[in-house]
């Protein structure tokens, strides 16, 4: 696998968790909404990752179009089927008619959890891609 390569695997896998961070931020942001049907209520989302193949780039390494590699890319992002939490409180203004408010069925503490998954993977593609571009400084340099 050719350092060209690293960098676009790397990058897809970067760009993947920079869409997780942000449907995680997302879902953190609306955890505490509140709505008067379970249809208007917001639910978690997440989400789906798939493997693809990144072909080789590189003249002279081998032909083009071999693959080389496995990246990452977003194939969707589906809603959570978790029950939605539902609270007893006719005083509330936004109260249906049988007294009860909606609130998402989004885990704080799991979404905590995966932000900071998400946010090392990040960082742990950055050092990489960094490791590659010193790599490849240091080869220039052999000639000199």
């Amino acid at each position: 696998m050719s350092l060209g390569n690293v960098f676009d695997i790397a990058g897809s896998a970067m760009s993947a968790q920079t869409v997780r961070l942000n449907t995680t931020a997302s879902n953190m942001a609306n955890a505490e909404s509140v709505s008067s049907s379970a249809g208007e209520t917001y639910r978690a989302r997440k989400p789906v990752f798939e493997l693809k193949e990144m072909a080789n780039t590189q003249p002279g390494s081998a032909p083009l179009g071999v693959q080389a590699g496995q990246g990452v890319a977003i194939s969707g992002i589906v809603e959570s089927d978790a029950p939605l939490r539902s609270e007893y409180n006719p005083d509330h203004p936004m109260a249906d008619e049988t007294g009860y408010v909606y609130y998402p069925n989004v885990n704080v503490v799991e979404e905590m959890a995966d932000m900071i998954s998400a946010s090392r993977s990040f960082q742990i593609n950055a050092e990489i891609m960094n490791t590659a571009k010193q790599m490849m400084q240091r080869a220039l340099t052999l000639g000199q």
